[in-house]
């Protein structure tokens, strides 16, 4: 195909942003929230003169606290509601806060604890709650699309002490509707709480991209390529998936053995059956990125290669390395995005094994990539990701929350690219290795830089998101209070102003 499609550019002029999820906002409830802790970081990225502020995804996190685990692809994550917020609605009392305020410290997530308390903390709200509310209502039959069989999915996993929908018993398991009628009829009050968070979470969330509009700044959203096996878009969509006759997964995704790991990735997301999509006009996809678009100003679609080609993996392997590479919907898919929705302003994860196809597929779509700068300096200056390599069409990242920090990489990475890399920036300790990396990031010609929060305050390892193949401890860090000082601001400000790229 000739033609180019000119998908929508995600901004028409130099721009810079901030990549921090919103579990890692500093506040005293043990996660970060939508609360007033998200709207003084808005303050900060307006006064540094950002335009992007990029989270990770937000729906209800699954096995391991991973984001790219979720129980839904539309569904908001109950943690990220500010109690605050409910407090000021009078569904919650200052001795309710009080209560979980003394659960936590001001360090680290702790999803145990959370998954024990909070859910506790809002049934006390959902009782006060107004259920003959006309807004709520409003809202549950908008989005009954999706919010029904979410509602109904965790309902029936809470009725089921949290296990995996594949464990229930056959009738719920196999969605016979006499039986799931009769479910919600029967615990109504159940199915309906899970309606009332997620009401809460999309008008606290409306509030805060109003508030960050208001300060100039726009939100870069996440979406993940495959969908956790155990959750409602594949309890309530089997059809969709490579699934068995008795609903177990065929193939799972993965990634091939490479040289960070003999056995390559075994991920276990059951795999998409790609003519069923195709028959259906792609009308799933088509509804996951017109609700992901309300919702955000920009996407970044994580593993983009994978609408190319994808590495399928057999269900039940111990490693990823009896897979093999088979064709995705490529530009069938995007061409009816485009026909549904218009020009989708859109960051392609292309990261990982590429080849000819993915890149020429990436540039058919328009869509600018990724350029990670602490994977570009091999000593032979062989990397298409160092800067005077890096083209306008992409978003240049120092490092991403899947890999080391920019000073996690200066300590304990192989010395001989650290070394090239202070000789190529003229890193310095005066003005920070971390800063040094940013202002090499910023001076490229790349029209959209972002950098980890973690690496404007140069932190290690330590305050790594995800450490990939490990399937505990990720996904925890948080900043301090006060962290992002004003002298922060002031110096991201001035890197900013210097580079071109303030905020218009």
């Amino acid at each position: 195909m000739d033609e180019k499609y000119n998908f929508k550019k995600i901004s028409e002029n130099r721009t810079a942003g901030v990549l921090l999820h919103i579990s890692s906002l500093s506040n005293e409830y043990g996660i970060g929230s939508m609360g007033d802790e998200a709207k003084e970081f808005i303050d900060k990225l307006a006064s540094s003169q950002q335009t992007w502020w990029q989270v990770l995804p937000i729906g209800p996190t699954g096995f391991g606290d991973s984001p790219y685990q979720s129980f839904s692809s539309f569904a908001g994550n109950p943690y990220f509601i500010s109690l605050e917020y409910l407090r000021d609605l009078d569904l919650l009392t200052n001795d309710d806060l009080s209560y979980v305020k003394n659960e936590y410290s001001d360090g680290d997530v702790n999803f145990g604890k959370l998954y024990n308390e909070r859910f506790d903390t809002l049934k006390k709200a959902y009782m006060k709650f107004d259920k003959s509310s006309l807004e709520f209502a409003s809202f549950c039959r908008e989005n009954s699309f999706w919010l029904n069989d979410y509602a109904q999915f965790m309902a029936l996993k809470e009725e089921n002490y949290g296990k995996s929908w594949q464990e229930w018993q056959d009738k719920y398991k196999f969605r016979d509707e006499k039986a799931l009628e009769e479910f919600e009829n029967n615990n109504y009050s159940k199915v309906n709480f899970y309606r009332f968070i997620q009401y809460h979470f999309f008008k606290q969330w409306e509030d805060l991209k109003k508030y960050a509009h208001q300060n100039g700044i726009k939100i870069i959203g996440d979406l993940p390529i495959y969908v956790a096996e155990d959750s409602s878009d594949c309890w309530a969509n089997p059809e969709l998936f490579c699934l068995d006759e008795n609903l177990k997964p065929i193939w799972v995704g993965g990634c091939p053995p490479d040289g960070f790991s003999d056995d390559g990735q075994l991920w276990g997301n059951p795999c998409y059956d790609w003519p069923v999509h195709e028959k259906t006009e792609y009308k799933w996809w088509v509804d996951r990125f017109k609700w992901l678009f309300s919702i955000f100003d920009c996407i970044r679609i994580d593993h983009f290669r994978g609408f190319e080609s994808y590495w399928r993996v057999p269900f039940g392997d111990d490693t990823a390395r009896g897979g093999s590479w088979v064709d995705g919907p490529k530009m069938k898919l995007f061409s009816k995005l485009k026909e549904e929705l218009g020009e989708l302003p859109i960051i392609a994860e292309d990261l990982g094994y590429m080849t000819r196809e993915v890149y020429e597929f990436r540039k058919e779509t328009g869509f600018p990539g990724m350029k990670i700068l602490i994977f570009a300096f091999s000593p032979d200056a062989s990397s298409d990701y160092l800067p005077h390599n890096i083209e306008r069409d992409y978003v240049v990242y120092g490092a991403t929350h899947d890999s080391d920090t920019i000073m996690g990489w200066i300590n304990d990475h192989d010395q001989k690219e650290v070394d090239f890399a202070k000789k190529y920036l003229n890193l310095t300790k005066d003005e920070g290795y971390n800063w040094g990396m940013i202002r090499g990031g910023m001076t490229s010609v790349a029209e959209t830089a972002i950098f980890q929060m973690q690496d404007i305050l140069g932190l290690d390892n330590s305050a790594r998101m995800n450490f990939p193949g490990t399937r505990s401890g990720n996904w925890k860090w948080r900043m301090k209070k006060g962290d992002f000082s004003e002298d922060l601001v002031e110096k991201l400000k001035l890197y900013t102003q210097m580079t071109g790229r303030l905020k218009k």
